[in-house]
């Protein structure tokens, strides 16, 4: 429940002063003794906070979860596994597991989806990060269009494609290999680029290296580099830019 919701609650007699009080007295955050949930990070920030579920202890996570639900009626976790997808599922039936993007998501389901961004990748090996970026943007409440497999090596599929990316308010391109798929995207339309460096491809790649100094030394404007594999990352920033997108046009 968010600031704004519990003032209308108060105003139409629906909670007492005293309710709203108790519920203010738990900003801004929850101390779980191994955890501190920021409860008040969507009040700051306007997105609620997101568990990163690699290497948590199982009971802290399932606890984690089951706060962040109460607290806000959805949540977002990124690179679970399959075991700990079927941990929170035994105690949360709502959650909804994505073994591609590894997210594990419960979801309001009266959300509004506003402006666009589109999620490109340069091959189908690259489509686990693009996910995890696609669906955090998703989850965030943007529109999402999936452009995949449009690499450099057949340029002719993104040319084919070229309107729909130009009338993004954010693209994401996302690749491996060599990571040429940023550059050629941020030549051909006039809003921000979000390049993802993937871990994807042979061994002087150096497991995304080679694709994250690519995207660093990109002669493209309007570029910015997030970290190898970092899908939620691009996916958080492009909600972002979408929003004061969609604010500017109206």
């Amino acid at each position: 429940m968010d600031t704004k919701k519990i003032l209308e609650q108060v105003k139409e007699g629906e909670l007492s002063i005293e309710e709203a009080e108790e519920w203010f007295r738990r900003q801004p955050f929850e101390d779980l003794g191994y955890a501190k949930l920021d409860t008040h990070r969507k009040l700051r920030s306007g997105c609620a906070e997101v568990i990163f579920c690699s290497g948590k202890a199982d009971d802290h996570l399932l606890s984690i979860y089951e706060r962040l639900y109460l607290a806000e009626g959805e949540v977002l976790g990124t690179r679970a596994d399959k075991e700990q997808a079927a941990l929170v599922q035994g105690r949360l039936k709502e959650v909804v597991y994505d073994p591609l993007s590894r997210i594990l998501k419960i979801e309001k389901k009266d959300k509004e989806y506003v402006g666009k961004i589109v999620v490109c990748t340069a091959g189908t090996a690259d489509i686990p990060v693009a996910e995890e970026a696609a669906q955090t943007a998703e989850f965030f409440g943007n529109r999402v269009e999936r452009l995949y497999d449009v690499g450099v090596s057949g340029l002719h599929r993104l040319l084919s494609r070229v309107e729909t990316v130009q009338k993004a308010n954010c693209v994401i391109a996302v690749a491996g290999m060599e990571g040429a798929l940023a550059s050629v995207i941020g030549g051909l339309v006039d809003k921000p680029v979000i390049a993802v460096p993937t871990s994807v491809g042979y061994g002087a790649s150096l497991n995304g290296i080679s694709a994250l100094l690519t995207m660093i030394n990109s002669c493209a404007n309007g570029i910015a580099t997030v970290n190898i594999d970092n899908g939620y990352g691009a996916g958080y920033i492009a909600s972002q830019i979408n929003r004061l997108g969609v604010y500017k046009n109206g």
